[in-house]
């Protein structure tokens, strides 16, 4: 049995699910794939740090949290304020890096994930920003070192969007694609087509954790266009960043856009596009009326649809129905599986 030690930086919704499905999984994990996991440091933005190299009670700190008290208690060494001597402290075999995106520069989770990389760490982060801002630099640094950077969570939770290409279809050209990426949106065109102002409607996204205290980042279209930029970068080896994206957010559907759509027998949607043109690609976000014969007419709630065009396959269609933090927790555990069976 071989025993690995986890960093985790970030214990925010994402975390805490990753943590539950450690302890959910681990007799599994034991029996077919022959690891024990073990967390043995928790950095969070403002519930405190601890570094315990036995292992963190994940069941005790779990607890803690939901109690409000913060994760100092559980740590039996001093645990450095400083991320990068955070993560040299903990002495882990995998850094999991969970904490809020940036869409300008993707600091400082590109600084988290290139610390663990030197210091002989695998990395998996569920954090867009350093896909779109240092894809490239970390991958490279990675195989410099000998250990790996994957993302699978960052776009459509635990999907397997990126892994897809990676492995079940190699040698496969990406010409384009079209879809629907932030969910928040989707839900909340939703809501106004069932009546809800703008205003009420975001308030219910809030009061049932889909959308932020700060909405911005997906009224305004910002966490669309991060995706669309990491799949572009990574799938259509086109390194682009979110500014580069045509970016048009969903302030200006009112009531009366969506009364008129309903009228016409179609929907609004908030579209992603990206499409080859020469050596460049065009990519776009804005909302878009779509009708009945289109597959992003049914995609409902909090889903998510991609419908990839390639060289092969003229449309390979990726649809995840309504995730939760659980699903992109799933998608970490997936990455880091996938780079052990490499080993």
């Amino acid at each position: 049995m071989k025993e690995l030690s986890i960093c985790m930086i970030g214990f925010g919704n994402v975390g805490k699910a990753f943590a539950r499905l450690l302890l959910q999984k681990s007799s599994q994990l034991k029996k077919k794939y022959g690891f024990d996991f073990k967390v043995t440091a928790i950095a969070t933005g403002s519930h405190g740090k601890a570094i315990d190299h036995a292992g963190i009670d994940l069941n005790n700190a779990l607890t803690s949290l939901s109690a409000g008290t913060n994760l100092d208690q559980f740590s039996t060494t001093p645990a450095p304020t400083d991320p990068e001597k955070f993560i040299k402290a903990s002495k882990a075999d995998i850094l999991v890096e969970t904490s809020p995106v940036n869409y300008e520069t993707g600091q400082p989770a590109i600084l988290h994930i290139r610390t663990g990389l030197e210091n002989g760490m695998h990395c998996v982060t569920a954090n867009k920003g350093p896909v779109v801002h240092a894809f490239e630099s970390l991958t490279d640094l990675g195989k410099k070192n000998g250990k790996h950077f994957l993302f699978e969570s960052t776009v459509m939770d635990g999907a397997p969007i990126f892994s897809v290409f990676r492995e079940a279809l190699p040698c496969t050209d990406i010409d384009g694609f079209e879809g629907i990426l932030n969910s928040s949106t989707n839900l909340l065109i939703e809501q106004m087509e069932d009546g809800k102002s703008f205003n009420d409607a975001v308030a219910y996204a809030q009061s049932i954790g889909i959308a932020e205290t700060d909405p911005s980042g997906d009224i305004d279209g910002w966490d669309a266009a991060i995706k669309v930029a990491s799949l572009v970068s990574v799938l259509m080896g086109t390194p682009i960043k979110p500014q580069d994206v045509d970016r048009t957010g969903i302030r200006g559907i009112t009531k009366e856009k969506i009364e008129a759509a309903k009228d016409d027998g179609k929907r609004w949607k908030l579209v992603c596009t990206a499409q080859k043109d020469g050596s460049e690609v065009n990519a776009k976000v804005a909302p878009q009326m779509v009708s009945p014969d289109s597959p992003l007419y049914s995609v409902s709630g909090t889903s998510s649809l991609v419908i990839f065009k390639t060289d092969i396959l003229p449309g390979l269609g990726i649809l995840e129905s309504n995730p939760s933090p659980e699903t992109t927790a799933y998608g970490l555990l997936a990455d880091i599986l996938n780079i052990l069976k490499q080993e």
